[in-house]
């Protein structure tokens, strides 16, 4: 089943069900352009051939950044290296889609000390970010702008699709929640209202990328927080999307204050029986169509494929391990890899997130520079070289930002 071609709604073909998960990348120079370490990056990836390989955070707005090495576009001032990366990423066959996000408030304070979001609810107990201010009517209008104008560029550039970012706790999950959307107007209270931000974006990317090129929404399940963003909405929300024509849901959950999305905060035996959001996918396919992606504790390969043969998913998402082995795409594809086990840290909840940020983040710098990946680095060396990198990388985007 792994090796099956998936034709989507619009008619795109992908050549097989393996999907190289978004991962944020952290390698782009202080002018957010795409840069020789990409190219290395996705030329390793591009040989493993998996039918989808989708980018890191491609930011929409250069004065909000999830990582101070995010790829930014807003223009086209970077459009020869957006074309060299995509020719690089589709030598092997795969489809290259552009992941677009906007952080929010999820904006460290190293970026930009006055971050924007749905209302001005700050991250609880998290100092690295500022409280936000609430979003303005026309500063709303120019995001869904944005968001088109994103879109265009990097498919004149040669992405073959486009992934919105609306999980993770990032700006369009922010104004989903009703935890962090407290407006009054037609963009807050009802799910109606808080999912319109992301269904006018739908709409507009849809309008200048054309009915034949894929859209695809990363979603929330849910956001695990009591009072937040629940299954019933996440539902409700994939009800709307497929009356938009989106051609893949890919599903996932948690944010920054409640990380399901990473392994360490995920239950021992909900890891142990893989694919963190397969019971809300089941629940999902009761009454959508729309192929569904997976991203989240796959390991094994034969309950890949089992997933894929019970129409529990139509694509499997992994991504970290891309990063531990290479040629991970092309051994898993072929059968010759049947599971993969990657390392877990236990320390404390705080350095547990930077050390595991930090390890995937180093094997990134590896493959970046060439380099194998060097699988046995301690949970303190990793959570230092994350600090080091961000802030290294923070301080060369306010070096050269009118924003600073």
């Amino acid at each position: 089943m792994l090796d099956t071609p998936l034709t989507l709604p619009c008619g795109a073909v992908l050549n097989n069900r393996l999907a190289k998960a978004a991962m944020t990348e952290r390698v782009a120079g202080g002018d957010h352009n795409p840069n020789d370490y990409h190219l290395r990056i996705y030329e390793t990836w591009a040989r493993s051939a998996p039918g989808l390989l989708i980018s890191g955070n491609i930011m929409v707005q250069r004065d909000s950044l999830e990582s101070g090495g995010n790829v930014v576009v807003e223009d086209e001032r970077a459009f020869d290296r957006l074309e060299g990366w995509t020719a690089v990423a589709r030598a092997g066959g795969s489809h290259f889609w552009a992941q677009l996000s906007h952080p929010g408030r999820q904006t460290s304070r190293l970026v930009n000390n006055s971050p924007v979001s749905a209302s001005n609810v700050g991250l609880s107990d998290w100092k690295l970010y500022a409280r936000p201010r609430p979003l303005r009517e026309s500063e709303i209008e120019a995001m869904i702008a944005a968001f088109a104008r994103t879109a265009d560029i990097v498919r004149r550039a040669g992405f073959t699709g486009i992934q919105i970012h609306a999980a993770h706790g990032y700006l369009l999950s922010q104004f989903l929640s009703p935890l962090t959307n407290l407006r009054k107007d037609r963009w807050g209270g009802a799910l109606e209202n808080r999912a319109r931000l992301l269904i006018e974006i739908v709409r507009a990317v849809r309008e200048v990328v054309g009915p034949e090129f894929p859209i695809a929404v990363k979603l929330n399940s849910a956001d695990f927080q009591r009072g937040g963003f629940s299954e019933d909405d996440s539902l409700a929300v994939i009800a709307m999307l497929e009356r938009e024509s989106v051609d893949l849901i890919e599903i996932s959950g948690g944010n920054y204050e409640s990380p399901s999305f990473m392994d360490l905060n995920v239950k021992e035996s909900t890891r142990k029986r893989e694919a963190y959001f397969i019971d809300f996918a089941r629940r999902a396919r009761e009454n959508c169509r729309l192929p569904f992606m997976i991203t989240g504790g796959f390991r094994n390969r034969a309950f890949a494929e089992a997933t894929l043969k019970n129409k529990e998913a139509d694509v499997i998402g992994m991504a970290r391990p891309f990063l531990v082995d290479p040629e991970f795409g092309k051994r898993f594809l072929s059968g010759e890899l049947q599971e993969v086990s990657l390392p877990r840290f236990k320390v404390g909840r705080g350095i547990s997130l930077m050390s595991e940020g930090g390890y995937y983040n180093f094997q990134i710098a590896r493959l970046a520079r060439g380099r194998q990946p060097k699988l046995k680095l301690g949970p303190y060396r990793a959570a230092a070289h994350i600090l080091w990198h961000e802030t290294k990388k923070s301080f060369a985007h306010r070096l050269r930002s009118p924003f600073a």
